[in-house]
């Protein structure tokens, strides 16, 4: 046991910091190819950040054991709707929503995390065919941002040298390698304590694996702040969620079908539902996010814990 939570951790901080390698490589290629920050906002980012899950499904599809991949993925959506922007907005004391966009995408973001719930009480599982549905769903919404970005003239002000991003092609392929190998070491070692501690595989995603892959959007949230970009932090976070239920998900189904304990799953998920609607709403209803509304958040997530642990006792 103790074998396996020394790999569980050390292959946290390895998918930490390899994902933030990789955020910070990206963003300067995409200043060398005068990409918008509206793109690097609404798509790098958010892609990017989603990375970590991305791995964690593909490696989970593999060891057929998808529950822990949706675990993941329902737990680091509702903690970044919570705790991760909940902190950002505490330390801004608020955050204000300059685009009617950012309104407009909340509710795409509440429709599409509705779709991975809707597809598994529909068939009990997300089948592979679901898997490309939810892998379209991500494509068709990519291209709605990427033609919304021929609006924003503005290019990323860095000025990359050619020998720059040549160094940041080489950090990006070499961290997306170690991205999938302490994904795959850390699916394994959560496969084995679910065994030991006798737990779902999803609640091992819903808590554990979530927050140490959600850590990366606290880290660009916390930056944004600081920098005064805040509408990149919304996007990202909004951005990542919609990836997060659509592709992370579509391509861990495509490989091997989802299932998973239904009660847990029923219940995280009407959850995640519930805490984008809940955002969704606090982001439409006026023209700031207030410090009250981000603490509300906080302790949504701390209620989130609370009844999850109250089922899972149950189950036992």
């Amino acid at each position: 046991m103790l074998i396996n939570i020394i790999i569980f951790v050390l292959s946290i901080l390895t998918l930490i910091i390899a994902g933030s390698l990789l955020v910070r490589s990206l963003s300067k290629i995409a200043a060398f190819l005068h990409i918008s920050e509206y793109v690097i906002g609404f798509i790098l980012l958010a892609f990017a950040t989603s990375v970590p899950e991305l791995f964690i499904g593909i490696s989970s599809a593999l060891n057929k054991n998808t529950a822990i991949a949706l675990g993941t993925v329902i737990g680091s959506n509702i903690a970044n709707l919570t705790i991760i922007i909940g902190i950002p907005i505490l330390l801004a004391k608020g955050m204000k929503i300059q685009s009617s966009k950012t309104k407009k995408d909340s509710l795409y973001m509440v429709v599409l995390s509705i779709l991975p719930l809707a597809l598994m009480l529909a068939g009990g599982q997300i089948s592979r065919v679901d898997g490309i549905f939810l892998i379209l769903a991500f494509f068709i919404y990519m291209r709605k941002i990427y033609k919304e970005s021929k609006e924003f003239s503005k290019e990323f002000k860095n000025k990359i040298s050619k020998w720059s991003v040549i160094g940041s092609v080489a950090i990006f392929i070499f961290s997306l390698n170690v991205l999938f190998f302490s994904a795959d070491f850390l699916v394994r070692s959560s496969s084995a304590l679910a065994i030991i501690l006798s737990l779902p595989p999803i609640l091992i995603g819903l808590f554990l694996i979530a927050i140490g892959t959600s850590l990366p959007e606290l880290v660009v949230g916390i930056s944004s702040v600081i920098h005064k970009h805040t509408e990149m932090n919304l996007g990202n976070i909004m951005g990542s969620n919609i990836a997060n239920a659509t592709l992370i998900l579509g391509v861990t189904a495509f490989i091997y079908p989802i299932t998973s304990n239904f009660l847990l799953f029923i219940t995280s998920g009407v959850y995640m539902v519930l805490t984008t609607f809940i955002f969704a709403t606090f982001i439409r209803s006026g023209s700031k996010v207030d410090w009250e509304e981000g603490l509300s958040l906080i302790l949504l997530y701390a209620f989130f814990i609370i009844l999850e642990t109250f089922i899972k006792g149950a189950i036992v």
